[in-house]
């Protein structure tokens, strides 16, 4: 879907969007050191606030004492699940703030304290004496399927999807010339926010606020936190002040923790600013849910798939005790990854079950069980001696329908452009042996672009009298740059410099790029094109008569209005302001548009097919240690039209992070008899850093087939694979082994440990 329905949709020349090598607006403070992130922020007179954590996987309080811990000469309050304060703003809140019940090993429960010193907080929790009651615990959700086994607040019964089968899948078993099973699994992994979550907040007189105080949080950027915090503490907007611009790696985690949402009440019991930061051990949480699956294929001799049935078993984390049954097994379900191959005959299901594992905060890989076609594409490709890209292209169906029998062409540009950048050659597993003595493989996966354009923006756009263009903008800066693509896209319509077009950060603003996906540059660029275009209409209609020309009659570029006839005669954009006569008063020309581009076909579940991308790999293992070594990661991905290149190629790269952690080394290991973590540093819990990647090629093909900003789509969710190095270590010794692949794992599979 063409960006048909905005304005300048199909525009065909850029000078800005799409440009490389352009700063973001705060990339030099970030780059300096300036930058100031939740966890740098401190106020004299500060108190400080610690949360008591269950050591245990799972557990119940059964009686506290905390007057050691009170009689502590620094303490200054200790708050418990049972005070009528905590119960009260507890109905506002989607989980309780403090409860006498844990999911999860190292979740907050029970009481916060607050002192003069977090050393006197430590020393306080060490004081309070706790008698547990110790729960089974559930790390493997596969337990709670078993009869009489123990589950996590709701019987698993009530997660299951209803089935979601399309055509005769029998019948098409009944066609095929082979059929095949496999099971799967992927660790569950973590979503490692480098800047630790927490708050720090007072209560106080606005300078210029109405009568009575108002609430100052630091630590939660401004777009976040007003849904909890707005009614648990019966506060409008106008009184509360969020004032952090930077917040580091929230990639798709929109949950507030515990941490962040607590300081206002302690600073309002204690009378002074109480600040409440978290470790980065209680940031551990799960980012990507682990999923079991049970595949079942048939296929012909030229590799056609002929019918799938597939089952998939999804750990959805530690519920919460306000746990309640939701649909995201049926989501999973209906948006299988076999909807993009012409085969109809397809029975999918899907079985969400609560664990002790950790709190989940959302899905930074792939989501809907895509990986599941991939394996089943290169075993299909193994077993008839097929190039298993030659498979692919065989079974994925053309843009419009299953029926189609092309293939997307901006998928097919991806596959050939890759396997060029690749240097590809396949060749049966296990059989290519490196000089060095090292078995080669490749891996190989193409997917659609999963993004949602769900939420509408408001943007604005101004010309101030200093002749830049003005965006403002509540942030916040969040490891993305979404809002210097917007910025890019304004400057193209403006007909503006680039460093003319300024990114005003204001929490008071109501412009916010985030959203689910890559909505936060493709749909929110899209809006602010719409503000863009209006404002250089007004901009033009108030030149016109300077000109004595019409509107029409003008032009833009290099933030000056110039006559079309004769491009001499130009005005810098902000005289037009002052040959208004307006004195030293501030004024500007101004537009604003609300809305969101029109709906994504994604969600007709890939039933129809626009933007994709295809993701490559090379890997050499050691068949003597286990060692895998990835040689090569290529990816040639369609956005529809890149926006900002920089913001483009480091999406694919943190993307390639993902897929190499996910498949050879990021794992959460449990002790399964407590329920307790034990991975839970950068030790233990193996991510892999730039000294493990090898080189990272990328390339852009733009299709400009999305339905967003000048036909630009999401891509993030999508990029992620963690099967991907999975699969080229299969190709280069023969053997399927599930993640993380370890090289204990390897050396088993040789049968050499």
């Amino acid at each position: 879907m063409a960006d048909i329905v905005g304005s300048n949709g199909q525009r065909k020349e850029f000078r800005a969007v799409g440009a490389a090598n352009v700063p973001g607006r705060l990339s030099f403070p970030i780059a300096t050191g300036m930058a100031k992130f939740g966890s740098d922020d401190v106020v004299p007179g500060m108190l400080h606030a610690k949360f008591l954590r269950n050591p245990h996987g799972r557990a119940r309080i059964v009686r506290m004492d905390t007057r050691r811990a009170r009689a502590l000469d620094g303490v200054v309050d200790i708050v418990t699940w049972e005070d009528p304060e905590i119960q009260a703003m507890d109905k506002a809140l989607r989980e309780p703030m403090l409860s006498n019940e844990s999911d999860t090993e190292n979740e907050e429960v029970g009481a916060v304290v607050v002192a003069e010193t977090e050393d006197i907080c430590e020393e306080a929790l060490r004081l309070i004496a706790v008698e547990w009651e110790v729960l089974p615990p559930v790390v493997d959700p596969r337990t709670s399927l078993e009869p009489g086994s123990p589950f996590i607040r709701i019987e698993p019964k009530a997660l299951a999807s209803k089935p979601f089968t399309t055509g005769d899948v029998e019948a098409g078993f009944r066609e095929a010339d082979q059929v095949f099973e496999f099971d799967w699994t992927h660790s569950l992994t973590a979503s490692h926010i480098p800047n630790p979550n927490g708050s720090l907040s007072w209560w106080a007189q606005a300078p210029l606020g109405p009568p009575g105080p108002s609430l100052y949080v630091q630590g939660i950027p401004p777009t976040w936190g007003a849904y909890e915090l707005r009614p648990a503490y019966g506060v409008t907007f106008d009184r509360l002040h969020r004032g952090t611009t930077f917040q580091g790696g929230k990639y798709c985690d929109w949950m507030l923790r515990r941490a962040s949402l607590i300081t206002p009440l302690l600073a309002r019991r204690t009378g002074r600013p109480v600040r409440c930061m978290n470790a980065r051990q209680n940031d551990y949480y799960s980012a990507n849910p682990q999923r079991y699956m049970h595949v079942k294929i048939g296929f012909r001799k030229d590799g056609t798939i002929t019918a799938v049935r597939e089952r998939t078993i999804s750990d959805m984390g530690a519920p919460g005790v306000r746990a309640r049954p939701f649909a995201m097994g049926a989501f999973e379900a209906m948006f299988s990854p076999f909807n993009t191959t012409r085969c109809k005959n397809l029975h999918s299901e899907a079985q969400a079950v609560f664990t002790d594992s950790a709190k989940s905060t959302g899905s930074q890989t792939s989501p809907f069980n895509w990986d599941a076609m991939t394996i089943a594409e290169q075993i299909i490709a193994e077993k008839l001696g097929m190039d298993v890209t030659d498979v692919a292209l065989r079974n994925v169906h053309g843009p419009s329908s299953q029926d189609d029998p092309g293939v997307p062409p901006g998928l097919l540009e991806c596959v050939e452009k890759g396997k060029k950048l690749m240097g590809w050659k396949w060749h049966p597993a296990g059989t290519r042996r490196l000089p060095d003595g090292r078995m080669h493989g490749y891996g190989f996966r193409y997917a659609q672009s999963p993004r949602h354009a769900q939420a509408p923006y408001t943007a604005t756009v101004t010309i101030q009298g200093d002749n830049k263009v003005y965006v403002p903008l509540k942030g916040p800066w969040m490891g993305v740059y979404a809002a210097d693509a917007c910025a890019l896209v304004v400057a193209e319509e403006m007909g503006a410099r680039i460093e003319d077009v300024i990114l005003q950060y204001d929490n008071r603003a109501f412009f916010t790029p985030v959203g689910g996906g890559s909505d936060g540059t493709t749909a929110s660029a899209w809006v602010m094109k719409e503000a863009a275009v209006r404002c250089r209409k007004a901009l033009l209609e108030l030149a016109a008569p300077k000109f004595k020309a019409e509107p029409e009659d003008l032009d833009t570029k290099d933030t000056m209005v110039f006559l079309k006839s004769d491009p001499g005669q130009k005005i810098p954009f902000g005289q037009f302001i002052a040959d208004e006569g307006f004195g030293d008063q501030d004024k500007d020309i101004a537009a604003t548009f609300f809305g969101r581009p029109p709906e994504t076909t994604w969600h007709q579940g890939g039933k129809v097919l626009d933007v994709m991308n295809a993701s490559f790999c090379e890997v050499a293992v050691d068949t003597e240690t286990g060692e895998v070594e990835v040689t090569r990661f290529v990816v040639a991905c369609d956005p529809g039209k890149v926006l900002r290149m920089t913001s483009f190629e480091g999406q694919l790269h943190q993307a390639m992070y993902f897929s190499q952690g996910g498949g050879l080394s990021e794992e959460f290991v449990y002790d399964r008899a407590s329920g307790v973590k034990l991975s839970t540093n950068m030790i233990e819990y193996k991510k892999p850093t730039i000294l493990d990647l090898g080189p990272i090629e990328t390339c852009a093909v733009e299709s400009r087939s999305g339905n967003a900003c000048y036909g630009a789509s999401g891509i993030s969710h999508c990029m992620a694979a963690p099967q991907l190095p999975v699969c080229a270590v299969a190709n280069a010794i023969g053997k399927w082994i599930e993640p993380p692949i370890t090289p204990d794992k390897v050396l088993r599979a040789l049968g050499k440990a």
